[in-house]
């Protein structure tokens, strides 16, 4: 490591060692000496474990021969890896080269698409970096354009189309034609710089989604392939082979009970305590596969649908809003003015449809942005929060001019001080599908004069974005109402 400006080398095994143990993140750079891929003489690896501010904890290395020159960085995540995948796009337009100096952070595992060239970058061909992205468009072009003239020569029709295909991708890289920046990360460790955070970005669209059970095999989550077609008769959680159903008088879950389990995040007791304000509670209790580690463990729903999933094998705990029943005629929006302590405490079910609005902050985020979940009014605000924080990853970097630091530095602390609630302030769940909730602190709703509940007719692009458009149910319909004439003496 430095010492007094010189470089001090380490063993391999000592640097491993010496960063696993270093939890401060101001651990010092550490030097090895490594062997260099291209001439085969001794190089100079050096290795700094630090934190990305809002981000994540990465293991940044980087490699130098003194012999021939060759040169190469590395990022490699400490940290965890994220419950659900991510998916970053990217709109270029012509024109806009200020877009090229957004950064990137590429996990290992990122796959980076560029569908109008019908081009691909695949985890394997570019490890884990952290460049911006004009630096990873060059460097495709320029890994492409090694060894052109030594492919002339040996398969002239492939360089010739290599190079028609060189030509297109360094089109896009000088802002002369539009396309997608596509960034997909299973791991969901990777991300793309949002310059106008904390607002939203019209030119980026985040998605977050569920792995399939191959992407959890490629992370190292499934230690045994098997294992996905175990016998039930195995017993453990998995071994119920219906899902068994328990039925509860109405009234006989207690509210305090609910809040509980609401402030602790302890799924089972969601499950157990939460829907006072529903019909007759039933929960089902089926077997399923845990999302971290792809083992058998239980789910219980209801029919509202709440799923919260337990993993006895790894202590994997996930909770899930789902929408249950008919698909409503109308979305609703729910306006609730937040003035008190006491409305900091009201039960929240927000969809995953369902959009949030803090006029006052000038927030909105989008429908699916934050999932499905069952919290209250804190807890969304917490959640809000930590969420902004993890995907706005370069908040405080060195890169970031002092205007745009100012201004989210006033963001965060406008967004703490709702809590705090020193000025009224308004919450809106927009939702399409209308599967969202807000407690009343009344018996009846319309007492409470601070929350209100307002129906809207869905526009043709919100049906067309639910697939809503083209369901075609005739057949069903025809079926259904065949069956029910039989039954008729």
């Amino acid at each position: 490591m430095m010492d007094n400006g010189e470089d001090q080398q380490l063993d391999v095994r000592s640097v491993v060692e010496a960063v696993s143990a270093d939890h401060s993140f101001g651990a010092p750079l550490y030097v090895v000496e490594s062997m260099c891929m291209r001439c085969h003489e001794n190089g100079t690896s050096r290795f700094l474990l630090t934190l990305i501010p809002h981000f994540r904890k990465v293991l940044i290395s980087a490699f130098e021969c003194p012999h021939c020159g060759e040169r190469n960085n590395e990022v490699q995540f400490a940290g965890k890896i994220q419950p659900r995948g991510c998916c970053y796009h990217l709109d270029v337009p012509a024109g806009d080269v200020k877009i090229f100096d957004r950064q990137v952070v590429k996990s290992e595992s990122a796959t980076i698409r560029i569908p109008e060239l019908d081009f691909e970058i695949p985890p394997e061909a570019q490890r884990g970096s952290l460049s911006t992205v004009e630096g990873i468009l060059a460097r495709a072009a320029d890994e492409l354009s090694a060894l052109q003239e030594e492919r002339k020569k040996v398969d002239p029709k492939t360089a010739e189309a290599i190079d028609q295909f060189l030509s297109k991708l360094r089109a896009c890289a000088k802002a002369e034609t539009p396309f997608t920046f596509i960034l997909d990360d299973p791991a969901g460790n990777s991300f793309i710089e949002n310059p106008h955070a904390p607002s939203p970005d019209p030119s980026l669209t985040i998605k977050f989604y569920d792995r399939t059970p191959e992407q959890q095999a490629t992370l190292g989550y499934l230690a045994d392939p098997s294992q996905a077609g175990q016998s039930q008769s195995e017993g453990g959680l998995g071994a119920p082979s219906a899902a068994t159903t328990t039925s509860t008088p109405h009234g006989a879950i207690g509210a305090t009970g609910g809040h509980r389990a609401i402030a602790q995040s302890n799924n089972t007791d969601i499950s157990d305590n939460l829907f006072r304000y529903s019909a007759p509670e039933e929960v089902m209790t089926f077997p399923s596969t845990c999302g971290a580690c792809t083992k058998l463990c239980e789910t219980r729903m209801f029919e509202v649908i709440v799923m919260a999933s337990t993993c006895e094998d790894c202590g994997y705990r996930n909770s899930e809003l789902k929408p249950g029943g008919a698909i409503p005629e109308k979305g609703k929006k729910i306006t609730l003015s937040v003035k008190n302590i006491a409305d900091l405490s009201r039960d929240v079910i927000k969809s995953d449809t369902a959009g949030v609005k803090i006029p006052e902050l000038d927030l909105e985020l989008a429908g699916g942005t934050l999932g499905g979940m069952v919290t209250t009014v804190e807890g969304l605000v917490t959640q809000i929060r930590e969420s902004l924080a993890r995907v706005h990853g370069f908040t405080f970097g060195d890169s970031l001019d002092e205007s745009k630091k100012n201004k989210w530095k006033e963001f965060g602390s406008r967004l703490t001080k709702l809590l705090s609630l020193e000025q009224p302030w308004t919450l809106i769940l927009d939702d399409e599908l209308a599967n969202s909730f807000i407690s009343p602190v009344t018996d009846d709703i319309k007492d409470d004069h601070q929350l209100t509940y307002e129906e809207f007719e869905r526009s043709w692009e919100q049906n067309e974005e639910l697939g809503l458009n083209d369901i075609d149910t005739s057949s069903a319909d025809a079926a259904y109402g065949s069956t029910e004439t039989a039954k008729l003496p």
